[in-house]
């Protein structure tokens, strides 16, 4: 890959890092599964990179990997979230310490969140972003009726989980 080609995709994630933050916190306990999960997450966005082809926003393709690297981990170990070797990426990104204080009150709802199945969290998670149905359908594959249907049931799930 070129030199531009890799300016242009640590420029994207660096500005956009608090989406596969996010995704972390949702799908993992501590700080050093989160660190990990944020690691193997920005291997498979470099790996894939080449073939964005610009079709959507790069958010919206970086959800997508993201979300499909967490949930894949998350299948694989349930627990342990194995990565690959760092050192042998050849760029260095600015990672800013993520700061979790202002999510402390979120806490129940991310315990909450953590019980949903590996899709409804993705839903969730799209959706507390303001992403629209279609943006939604789109990042998982899945029709907009499909999407408003399913938000509505993981909605109720959630209601369930808060106020047993």
């Amino acid at each position: 890959m070129n030199q531009e080609l890799e300016h242009i995709f640590v420029t994207q994630l660096e500005e956009n890092q608090n989406i596969v933050h996010k995704i972390c916190k949702l799908y993992t306990n501590d700080s050093d599964s989160h660190n990990d999960l944020f690691q193997e997450i920005t291997i498979q966005l470099w790996r894939a990179f080449p073939k964005f082809r610009g079709d959507s926003k790069f958010s919206t393709w970086m959800y997508r990997v993201a979300l499909n690297t967490a949930i894949t981990l998350y299948r694989k170990s349930k627990r342990r979230i194995s990565t690959q070797d760092y050192e042998t990426v050849s760029f260095k990104i600015k990672a800013e310490e993520y700061d979790d204080t202002e999510e402390q009150q979120l806490k129940l709802m991310y315990n909450a969140v953590r019980e949903l199945n590996d899709i409804d969290k993705a839903l969730v998670f799209l959706y507390l972003e303001d992403k629209s149905y279609r943006e939604i359908s789109e990042t998982l594959g899945i029709s907009e009726v499909n999407a408003r249907v399913k938000m509505n049931r993981t909605k109720d799930k959630l209601r369930k989980i808060l106020n047993p």
